[in-house]
């Protein structure tokens, strides 16, 4: 698919940025501190540290905060979950996924997010998104969460955020550091790096959205439903309308559906607008 290629293409190119920023940190460091082995190897057993830390709480940090329980294997009260794994294990053969640990929760809003990699994922779908939507349509919502673990969305969202994260700590003090020590340098150098930590969230954000558009795509091909994903997303937007989301501020970017709002939405917007996502997959 054209499309699908096109993607492929600017989230090499927003990665290829990523990877600037990171070399341009690594080079600064060892400006500081010289080039040799063991500043390298430091270097980079402190980025994997970081990374790995970051991508183990996040994990941890998001089943938290929506209170994530493992789905039940049968029918609990008005909830048939035993068709719901008969329908993950299908779309994981077709997919050649693992499948994941399967959890539900009340998150207040129709919704559903995926973490972990392939052979650890989790899969988090909320008793709202089974209240509301038809099977083929929470199908096409499992495929979704399928495709970021089979594409190591999560894995990769985490390497991004951690390389925004260095970037500004070390542009934060590397300018303290090199100034005189008062509290106008602390300021000014704590403002340098949100600065900095934001412009490259930019590129994080992009693909982002990239992914969103990917795993919409690979979720309509498993399941030969384009017009059934396009469905759930608009009643699952919808649904969403006026109310808040349980962990909303942890888990936003992971989910699905992604709240819309802020003149800033366009740069720093986790996920696209659902109407192109929907306009997207009925071209299919």
């Amino acid at each position: 698919m054209v499309g699908h290629n096109g993607l492929k293409i600017r989230m090499m190119l927003a990665g290829a940025m990523l990877f600037g920023f990171y070399a341009a940190v690594a080079g600064a460091v060892m400006y500081t501190f010289g080039t040799g082995t063991g500043v390298l190897a430091l270097l980079l057993l402190g980025s994997l540290a970081f990374v790995g830390f970051q991508y183990k709480f996040g994990k941890w940090m998001a089943l938290r905060s929506v209170d994530a329980e493992d789905m039940p294997e049968g029918r609990e009260g008005r909830y048939n979950y035993g068709e719901i794994h008969r329908s993950v294990e299908q779309l994981c053969r077709e997919m050649g996924v693992e499948k994941p640990r399967l959890m539900v929760a009340d998150m207040g809003v129709p919704n559903a997010f995926a973490v972990g990699r392939k052979g650890a994922g989790v899969v988090v779908i909320s008793r709202e998104i089974v209240d509301l939507l038809e099977h083929d349509e929470l199908e096409g919502v499992l495929a979704h969460e399928l495709a970021h673990i089979k594409n190591r969305d999560v894995v990769i969202m985490v390497l991004g955020q951690s390389i925004a994260s260095m970037v500004g700590i070390i542009v934060q003090w590397g300018y303290i550091l090199g100034g005189d020590r008062n509290i106008a340098t602390y300021i000014v150098g704590m403002l340098l790096g949100t600065i900095a930590q934001m412009i490259v969230m930019i590129f994080v954000m992009a693909i982002s959205r990239y992914r969103e558009y990917v795993a919409d795509e690979d979720a309509a091909t498993y399941t030969r439903n384009p017009d059934a994903m396009a469905r759930a997303l608009e009643k699952i937007s919808s649904g969403a309308q006026g109310k808040d989301m349980k962990g909303e501020e942890t888990v936003n970017a992971l989910c699905i559906f992604g709240t819309e709002r802020g003149i800033l939405q366009t740069i720093f917007s986790t996920h696209p607008p659902t109407e192109k996502r929907v306009n997207r997959l009925r071209s299919m």
